[in-house]
């Protein structure tokens, strides 16, 4: 599948301009295990890299000019490195390449013309982050090609300022951060306040179980605006816990589950639930880690479990449809648990399957939820994949 994915890319480079080109580079997509919505109130994430990802093929030029292909789109682009400007007349996946290159020049990197084919196979839409994917891909073309001496971490942070400043959507580092930085069979716990991160292992092979995605078929339609408004009631929630507690705090990072017990009644009540889902949440990223380090895939599933009903009840970032799935796959045969992953409101499920359960999984639970809810699912049977890095 890759090495065809792969074939493409450089054929259709070869077509569009000619010749070979001088380098290939993979940036993968992402799924979440746990710790949603913690990102951005500097709590815990534990990502992993996926076998989904964006392709670059790329040849520099010796222009001022960059000159790209998305073969999703069947669409051209090209600026000027001098004039970099929003393509308001195009499809969106060209900002995301411009950004990327302005971001760049505007940190002092010194970025001469290129040619690009440009092909991802990261389900848009789903909360995968295919725009993540394609940002740290880009980076690392223009790493590689103008010796600028990035590191893995600082091309997540760059891309990330891509996506805040340029394309304008403000999202947290883990997405740019798993696909910069992922490694083979294993999931990131990352540190959102520190940007110190662990490697964990994940060995589902050897025992027995496979990361399986589904997604519900429901775009993400209400994000932006509940985004913003999680976001805000998560401040709310620090300045009132910083007030009641006397403890100056940044943000939820800083408070406790004891704190929400000891204080949460003189919170409003919207507050306090978002609140004791982020406090909570935090906690079972921590537990989560621990269980796999002592090899009880049954608590990391009963944690992923809690972090569903957490983000259902408290953050009330699901949907019926999603929770539809969920709870097909919770009482599943050789399911260790499932929850949402991503932002919410729509997109996947993410399940740690048994690998003999896996086609019973597709073949009897895709029907049953089409059933209950008139929607085509799609599933994704996925391994921990290394980060971005040439082909």
């Amino acid at each position: 599948m890759q090495s065809t994915r792969l074939k493409t890319v450089q054929d259709a480079f070869s077509e569009q301009y000619g010749d070979a080109p001088q380098m290939v580079v993979r940036a993968p997509g992402r799924v979440n295990l746990i710790g949603e919505h913690t990102d951005y109130n500097e709590g815990f994430v534990f990502p992993v890299a996926i076998d989904r990802e964006m392709l670059v093929a790329a040849s520099v030029n010796g222009s001022d000019k960059v000159q790209a292909f998305s073969l999703d789109y069947a669409e051209v682009d090209s600026f000027d490195l001098n004039d970099i400007k929003h393509n308001d007349d195009h499809s969106s996946w060209s900002n995301y390449l411009r950004g990327v290159v302005d971001t760049l020049q505007k940190a002092g990197y010194k970025i001469g013309g290129f040619n690009a084919v440009l092909s991802g196979n990261v389900p848009q839409g789903a909360g995968l982050s295919s725009s993540a994917a394609f940002e740290v891909a880009v980076a690392t073309v223009c790493n590689a090609f103008f010796d600028l001496g990035i590191s893995g971490k600082d091309i997540a942070l760059l891309s990330q300022k891509a996506e805040n400043q340029f394309i304008g959507v403000q999202c947290g580092i883990m997405d740019q951060f798993i696909s910069a930085l992922g490694e083979e069979d294993s999931a990131l716990m990352i540190d959102c306040k520190t940007l110190d991160y662990k490697v964990v292992p994940l060995k589902l092979s050897t025992s027995g179980y496979s990361i399986v995605i589904t997604n519900s078929g429901v775009r993400r339609g209400l994000v932006d605006s509940e985004y913003n408004a999680r976001r805000q009631e998560c401040v709310e929630g620090t300045k009132g816990l910083s007030e009641l507690t006397g403890r100056p705090m940044n943000s939820l990072r800083d408070a406790s589950v004891e704190d929400l017990d000891k204080h949460g009644a003189s919170l409003p009540d919207k507050v306090l639930r978002r609140s004791r889902h982020v406090v909570s949440e935090n906690q079972r990223v921590l537990d989560a880690v621990k269980a796999l380090e002592s090899g009880d895939i049954v608590r990391f599933g009963e944690l992923m479990n809690e972090s569903h009903e957490s983000m259902r009840d408290d953050f009330e970032i699901s949907c019926s449809e999603i929770n539809t799935l969920v709870e097909l796959s919770q009482k599943f045969k050789g399911v260790a648990g499932a929850r949402l992953t991503g932002a919410g409101f729509g997109g996947c499920t993410v399940a740690i399957v048994a690998n003999d359960q896996v086609d019973n999984f597709k073949e009897v639970l895709i029907p049953e939820y089409e059933k209950l809810t008139g929607r085509k699912a799609e599933v994704y049977v996925c391994s921990a994949t290394a980060g971005a890095g040439p082909q």
